[in-house]
């Protein structure tokens, strides 16, 4: 990616906002976390028939959610306290008789739903890897085309 691609990815990213120095900051933390999640982390986006309620019927859900896990606890914890949104759990990988000796325990970030489609907002003008699997999440929730007999509320107030 070139200069000029990322300085457009930047505006567009900021929205005509002033850049000051903790923009700035937030700016490159997001960038750093994007990356680091291009390479570490796993993107869910898929249809599942799934039993929500006692009766033991089936309705379609989504399942949407972004993950990311390492052995470093310091970094995962970074990144929860940056993005806000999510869980940090402990994965303790020396539990069954099967594991071997050197396996460390990792530390695993998730978000769901909203909170992934508000990542997924955060990481697409630096997403590589990951690109295509973001966009789906951000075109679930920001559908381009509306139904017509669906009202905005926007327009709705300033008539």
């Amino acid at each position: 990616m070139g200069v000029t691609a990322t300085r457009e990815l930047t505006r567009i990213y900021l929205k005509g906002q002033k850049m000051n120095k903790d923009m700035y900051h937030k700016l490159a933390d997001h960038a750093y976390i994007a990356g680091l999640f291009d390479g570490e982390g796993c993107v869910q986006y898929k249809k599942a028939l799934t039993c929500k309620r006692k009766n033991n019927k089936r309705y379609k859900t989504q399942i949407i959610t972004l993950e990311m896990s390492m052995t470093d606890e310091a970094i995962i914890r970074w990144v929860h306290e940056t993005l806000g949104v999510g869980t940090v759990v402990l994965n303790i990988k020396n539990k069954s008789p099967s594991s071997k000796p050197h396996w460390k325990d990792q530390w695993r970030w998730r978000c769901h739903n909203r909170g992934a489609y508000k990542v997924a907002k955060i990481f697409w003008p630096f997403a590589q890897v990951k690109l295509h699997q973001l966009e789906q999440i951000i075109d679930h929730y920001e559908p381009e085309h509306v139904a017509p007999n669906v009202v905005s509320l926007e327009a709705y107030r300033n008539e």
